[in-house]
Parts: structure tokens; C-alpha cells; sequence
């Protein structure tokens, strides 16, 4: 038999091998930006790439690659977030033994709306009875909810929203203003002139929003609440 008839494994693609190169190398923006132009015959790189970062904090790039191949029409994919990510990228940790699969769940498909809508009732769930019948949280509430929980909240939507949400977004920019809320409120699209953005329709749903304009914590009810939010020590580590 002549070598030109003997089979060898096939090699990846010089596209496969350049993507995955590129994506080990890139910034975060340019890394965003190389996810829109994967194709299909792509989702093994991908894959390969988030294995590769499952022991690492999850980034931005990690939470977009995650809804891709979510998202994606693939067998191979799903199997792959079933057996390596049955629960997200996100590390689920709580001090209170809650659940936060399903706010991962909606994240990922960005349902960013009844991620909003359960973020309250999170919120709620970890300050504790009251709270619960209430539907909302005096700021003493807000003081001492659990550290770790918060941290798991904020990652979840800032990991699948590019960056763009998020408590320590909307902290961010806060301090930036000088923790001036009248300056606040129109930058991050609760206000506009003297009229308050209604909720929900006059809300944004997507990514086209303003920066930190979800989750809306002014739905704690007032200043307050959201100011203690915002002071939370955990911000401070």
C-alpha cells in the first residue's frame, strides 16, 4: 500500500486553529466581537475554549460563549452544557441555600425582564419572610443581605449581559457621578427630564440599554434601599 493511500486523523481547519488562537490571545472587546463571526462548524473551538476556563472566575466572554452555544440548533453543544455547565458559568454559591439556576436560566436566554422580576424575588427570598409577603426590602434588609449571594446576583447578570448590568455597574457609576442620584437616574435611563422611566414599558429588555440601566433596583421602593445596596461592604473587598 503506497503512503498516498494510508488515512490519518484529519487536522483542524487553519480557520478552527486561528479562531482558537485569536480567542486565547485577544482582548475582551476583540474576543466579543470574534463570537459574532463564529459559524456553526465552529462550536468545538468554543467548547474547547470554555473547558479550558472551567476552573477560572467566569468573565463576559465566557457568559457570551455560554448563550451561543445555548442558543444554538446543536446536539453536540447541548450535550457538551449538560455534562461540563448543567448550571451555567456562573458559580452558583449562596449563604442561604437559594437557588439561583433558573435567574442563570433566564440570563442566558436574555429574558432579561423575569431575570428582573426575580432578582426581586431573590432579593426578597434571602431578607426573609416579611420581605417575601412585602415584595420589597427596607434598606435595614438590604444592609444585611449575605454577602455571597450578592456576589453571585451581580456576576450572573454582568456575565451574561456583556458587561453591561449589574449592582456593581450601576455602583460604578454611581461613585463616577459623584454619588449624585439626580445625575444618576437619567444616565443610566430611569429618568428622563422630571419624568420617571415607567415600569415595565418604558423600560429596556436588551442590550441596547443604557449601562447599568437592569436590574432595577429602584423597584426596592425609594433612595434608601438602593443606596444601601450600592454601600454594601461587599463592594468594598
Amino acid at each position: 500500500m503506497t503512503d498516498s493511500m494510508t488515512t490519518s486523523a484529519p487536522e483542524a481547519s487553519p480557520n478552527k486553529t486561528e479562531l482558537g488562537s485569536k480567542l486565547r490571545s485577544s482582548s475582551e472587546k476583540n474576543q466579543l466581537q470574534l463570537l459574532q463571526q463564529i459559524a456553526e462548524d465552529s462550536f468545538d473551538v468554543l467548547m474547547e475554549f470554555l473547558l479550558e476556563r472551567k476552573s477560572l472566575p467566569p468573565t463576559v466572554v465566557d457568559g457570551k460563549i455560554y448563550q451561543v452555544l445555548y442558543h444554538a440548533n446543536s446536539p453536540k453543544a447541548t450535550e457538551f452544557l449538560d455534562t461540563h455547565f448543567p448550571t451555567g458559568v456562573v458559580p452558583l454559591r449562596s449563604q442561604s441555600g437559594i437557588d439561583y439556576s433558573l435567574l442563570q436560566q433566564l440570563l442566558a436566554k436574555q429574558d432579561f425582564q423575569e431575570a428582573d422580576r426575580l432578582t426581586l424575588a431573590k432579593l426578597c427570598e434571602l431578607a426573609g419572610e416579611t420581605a417575601i409577603k412585602r415584595k420589597w426590602l427596607y434598606f435595614t434588609q438590604v444592609e444585611n443581605l449575605p454577602a455571597t449571594d450578592l456576589q453571585t446576583i451581580n456576576l450572573l447578570w454582568l456575565v451574561h449581559s456583556e458587561g453591561k448590568f449589574g449592582f456593581s455597574v450601576q455602583r460604578e457609576i454611581w461613585l463616577s457621578m459623584g454619588k449624585n442620584w439626580d445625575k444618576l437616574w437619567p444616565q443610566i435611563g430611569w429618568k428622563k427630564g422630571n419624568n420617571w422611566t415607567r415600569y415595565p414599558n418604558e423600560f429596556i429588555w436588551d442590550l441596547s440599554a443604557p449601562r447599568g440601566h437592569l436590574p432595577l433596583s429602584n423597584q426596592l421602593r425609594g433612595k434608601q434601599p438602593f443606596a444601601a445596596l450600592l454601600s454594601h461592604p461587599v463592594w468594598l473587598g
